[in-house]
């Protein structure tokens, strides 16, 4: 290799663990010579590329910073004022370094095993206590995915509960005319699989009937204008409906909050609690809700409950309402959260505190005001007499304005010809406030205006001004020095297992490493600072990033086109399905809606078929793990007239590549249904074989997964679609992206607004392009390894898991490999056996594996009782050998239970995982060593990664859910 060539792929070999002795010990190890014969002994050969990927050659690191750096000032930062749900924020220097850039915080994974997740579960606990107390209602969640997602996840929860039968009782549903525009898109979205009827109007002027089942208002609206809702509530549930209200967290602090004028249900983003704009995301939204609604609300609960012990501890809550146990019954497809930002939201929250919260929005509302009665003193009408953040100015012409404007770094909001919105936000300073008058100014007279010291807010209500309390419990009112954030942040990170820990060996979930050079762009002004609506001259380098990143997809999927905006893998999924319905609409077949998935899918394939009002039906497996091919055809033939297509992953969720898929996709077509694939497993596809190859129509992909953007403790998640060109013109859309059209629709300065189907596009979230910021990640991925990189990240993936799967053979039953005995990038170990001669289950190799140090693979997925393990391409071999030698002494320690060495019931296992404190207590009472519990293995004791609790108690935390932070008094108790 010439120097230049090692520049350019420094970055391949920093990625993938094994080096090249490695590379051939473990060859060795699994019976094959080099990784072209694994490679033919694992794909089959009528689904292989035949050429290299398309991609741009490789980029060293450096060169890469280079090249992103020149792409971000394509980005113009301006000063926005456009709001609509994303604002401008500051965030504090101690949470930017100690969470957002901190990988101890970025590559945790979602909180399943409670043990060794206690740090993050307590920080979503004090982000749903904060929503909780800021909206009055009891019930939060752990974040959803935007605010118009949310709003809609809302929707089709009141749907449910509403309408329990096939025969819909109660059709409407009712949204105000001033939503958030964007909101209003997904709703519309949402709502036609279902069979829902909006009605859009004014709150003040619907009859509410019994026909309606529910209503969702903005507060404050869409004008910035604060409505009392209360007597519209009252009407809602007077006819037996329920209402929801769109919110705004730093409003709150100010307002009267939802859960006090009647709300059952609140939503909203947490943007701008200290979380940038990042182009659309990822933000944090939130739901929360009344009790009543603790068994339907979607989302992640994270709850109080006990360890072994008696003593505290946290848990992902009420677990059997979630999509992958409910499948086609689940009334929501939500996987992935917004941990990582609903944690940045928490923090923000704990470091200002309540006092630091209400000054923020008194400020922002005091200088609104200025900047109101400033605008109204010069001859403007403002159309909104109370507000908060946000005016909208009514003017003869927009377009002088708006030059100004610009002329000045200042983005407005252009509503139509006549209407102009502003919207302040926390970085806003006395200085700009000139700018931004001067817009409304004639150039001879200089811009002024009073403010004093002494200035009261004038135009929020008095009749809906708050006057109860919030944030009162002490995390919010301790660590409001640098120094006692700095170490409660650490002293939470250090209670959690993350991948600077040690390997997460997650099967399906590809817990892969997360470059820092990938990450560090994100923190970057030009990238963080753009708000979705800018004016596109303005994002230049956010749309050089979504076009080549979609030629990148689509190269690598071998499909023709891309839509990155769904912003999780479960949204991806929902999102190919309604594409592969409005395909089959537009083909004059709207009947066509039996969606055939395998019994082996993941629980979010048949929710979300669900959700894109399809109906469900199972197809077997065989004993290996093959789809049974019989049993689809048959099916298939029963519903040709109805077919809509299928849900397929592969490599199989059994982890295999199986040789019949090109028969199954055959067989979908020939009875006229579409193939969908789920990229779950895409990280065994890419270079070597692709969707497109094997006969799919439309694929997620799992960004977070196969193309390295972090999991972040539960979220974030990307899940962008690559499609056939005969589904291209069925993708999402976005109101925003028709902005001007709407504009011309209003055109001559009439204020005219078209009808909303007419500009309706499909959206399935909040912003155009999704969570955009981190978009560059996984084009870092991309441009950092090139054709030959990616392709060698796939066979790496491949090798790694066989090196495991050949050196946990001999102690452990593998099931469901393919006929050369060798699996794809993931397998899975049997367990099952020693329920019987010990009665050991799965649940106690995973608890027991946090004593040495790791966290347990993929548990009971695909097969109960059973472990899935897929260790990646950036694992090394020592560290593949760790996990292999720990999983091997557990294999012993069964065995002493077998020979009755140790007792049944009091043994490491069944006592796992050990706390340092269970471990020095001077009461040891165990038949078993206190070395043998917290240091099985001499590597152990090099680096001991002490779980922060026992092992905790699961129905007791369901039984007795506590879902906010206790009063003080609960810990005096305890």
């Amino acid at each position: 290799m010439n120097i230049l060539d090692a520049q350019s792929t420094e970055f391949l070999r920093r990625h993938i663990g094994p080096n090249e002795k490695e590379t051939e010990t473990m060859l060795a190890q699994t019976g094959l010579d080099n990784l072209d014969t694994l490679t033919a002994q694992t794909v089959p050969p009528d689904i292989r590329m035949q050429q290299g990927l398309n991609v741009p050659k490789p980029m060293s690191e450096n060169e890469y910073l280079r090249h992103i750096k020149n792409v971000s000032l394509k980005n113009k930062i301006f000063h926005n004022y456009i709001g609509q749900g994303y604002y401008g924020t500051i965030i504090p220097s101690v949470i930017l370094r100690n969470i957002f850039e901190n990988p101890g915080w970025y590559t945790q994974y979602t909180p399943y095993q409670a043990e060794i997740s206690q740090g993050r579960l307590e920080s979503l606990l004090n982000f749903q206590t904060v929503i909780s107390d800021l909206t009055a209602l009891p019930l939060a969640n752990a974040s959803l995915l935007d605010e118009a997602t949310a709003a809609a996840e809302a929707m089709g929860m009141f749907f449910h509960l509403k309408n329990r039968s096939e025969n819909i009782q109660k059709p409407k549903f009712f949204i105000d005319t001033d939503l958030f525009p964007q909101t209003k898109d997904v709703l519309y979205t949402r709502a036609k699989p279902f069979g829902i009827e909006i009605v859009e109007g004014n709150y003040k002027t619907i009859s509410i009937t019994d026909a309606f089942f529910g209503a969702l208002v903005q507060y404050p609206n869409n004008k910035g204008s604060i409505e009392d809702y209360r007597a519209f509530i009252e009407a809602v549930h007077a006819s037996g409906g329920y209402i929801a209200m769109a919110t705004d967290l730093l409003a709150l602090t100010l307002l009267t909050p939802p859960g006090e004028l009647g709300a059952d249900v609140a939503v909203g983003s947490a943007q701008r609690f200290g979380v940038p704009l990042g182009y659309g995301g990822p933000h944090a939204a939130f739901m929360t809700a009344t009790d009543e609604f603790k068994r339907t609300i979607p989302g992640r609960i994270i709850g109080i409950s006990e360890d072994a012990n008696g003593n505290r501890a946290l848990r992902m809550a009420l677990q059997t309402r979630e999509q992958h146990i409910k499948r086609e019954k689940a009334t929501s497809n939500i996987c992935t959260a917004q941990a990582l930002l609903a944690n940045m939201a928490a923090m923000y929250a704990v470091y200002h505190g309540p006092q630091g919260l209400k000054t923020i929005a008194e400020r922002i509302a005091i200088y609104t005001q200025i900047v109101g009665e400033s605008i109204e003193a010069r001859g403007f009408r403002l159309v909104n007499d109370h507000y908060f953040d946000t005016i909208v100015v009514q003017v003869p012409n927009i377009a002088p304005i708006i030059e100004k404007a610009e002329q000045q770094k200042i983005n407005l909001r252009q509503i139509d010809h006549q209407h102009i919105g502003i919207s302040l936000d926390e970085t806003v300073i006395i200085e700009d406030l000139y700018d931004l008058i001067n817009c409304f100014e004639n150039d001879a007279d200089p811009v002024s205006f009073s403010l004093s010291s002494a200035e009261t807010l004038r135009h929020i209500p008095e009749v809906l001004y708050r006057t109860s309390t919030y944030l009162t419990h002490p995390v919010f009112n301790t660590y409001h020095s640098e120094s006692k954030m700095m170490r409660y942040i650490k002293y939470l990170e250090n209670k959690d297992l993350s991948l600077n820990t040690s390997m997460i060996s997650l099967g399906s979930c590809t817990m892969k490493l997360n470059a820092a050079t990938e990450m560090i762009p994100l923190s970057w002004s030009h990238w963080a600072n753009i708000h979705p609506f800018a004016p596109a001259s303005q994002a230049g380098g956010y749309r050089q990033i979504v076009e080549e990143l979609s030629q990148y997809l689509c190269q690598i999927t071998a499909f023709d086109a891309c839509s990155l905006q769904p912003n999780s893998g479960a949204q991806g999924e929902y999102a190919g399905l309604l594409t592969i319905k409005a395909y089959h609409e537009a083909q004059g077949n709207p009947h066509r809606n039996v969606m055939l998935i395998p019994i082996s899918a993941h629980g979010t394939n048949p929710a979300s078929a669900v959700m894109a009002g399809m109906k469900v039906v199972v197809v077997k497996a065989l004993e290996n793990g093959y789809i049974d091919v019989e049993d689809l055809k048959a099916k298939a033939q029963q519903y040709q007239n109805t077919l809509a297509g299928i849900m397929i992953t592969y490599p199989s969720t059994y982890g295999v590549y199986e040789e019949t898929v090109k028969e199954i996709t055959r067989i979908i077509h020939e009875n006229g249904g579409q193939v969908y694939m789920d990229g779950a497993n895409m990280n065994a596809q890419v270079g070597l074989t692709a969707p497109g190859l094997i006969g799919a129509d439309v694929c997620h992909l799992n960004l977070h997964k196969t193309f390295a953007i972090p999991h972040g403790g539960g979220g974030p998640g990307m899940g962008p679609i690559c499609v056939k060109e005969h589904l291209a013109r069925h993708l999402p859309g976005h109101v925003s992206l028709h902005r001007a059209k709407t504009i011309a629709l209003n055109g001559n300065g009439q204020n005219h607004q078209p009808d909303h189907a007419a500009i309706h596009e499909g959206a399935v979230s909040a912003a155009p392009y999704g969570s955009a910021s981190i978009l560059l990640i996984s084009y870092a991925y991309i441009r950092m390894l090139g054709a030959e990189g990616l392709k060698a990240a796939t066979e790496y993936a491949i090798l790694n898991a066989n090196y495991m799967r050949a050196r946990l053979a001999e102690d452990f039953d593998i099931l469901y490999t393919n006929d050369n005995n060798l699996c794809a990038h993931e397998f899975i170990v049997d367990l099952r056996p020693f329920k019987k001669t010990a009665q050991v289950e799965a649940e106690d190799v995973a608890k027991r594996l946090m004593d040495y140090g790791f966290h347990a693979p993929t548990m009971s997925f695909p097969v109960p009782g059973t472990i899935m393990i897929e260790p990646t391409e950036s694992e090394d071999k020592a560290e593949l050998d760790r996990f292999c030698d720990a999983l091997q002494q557990i294999r012993k320690e069964i065995q002493k239970i077998e020979s009755g060495a140790w007792d049944i019931k009091d043994n490491p296992l069944k006592n796992a995982p050990h706390t340092q404190q269970a471990v020095i207590t001077s009461n040891w009472l165990h038949s078993y060593t206190r070395e043998e519990a917290a240091f099985p293995l001499p590597y152990v004791g090099h680096n001991k990664f002490w779980p922060s609790v026992a092992r905790v108690n699961n129905t007791l935390g369901d039984r007795n859910l506590i879902c906010t932070c206790e009063p003080v008094e609960a810990y005096m108790e305890a």
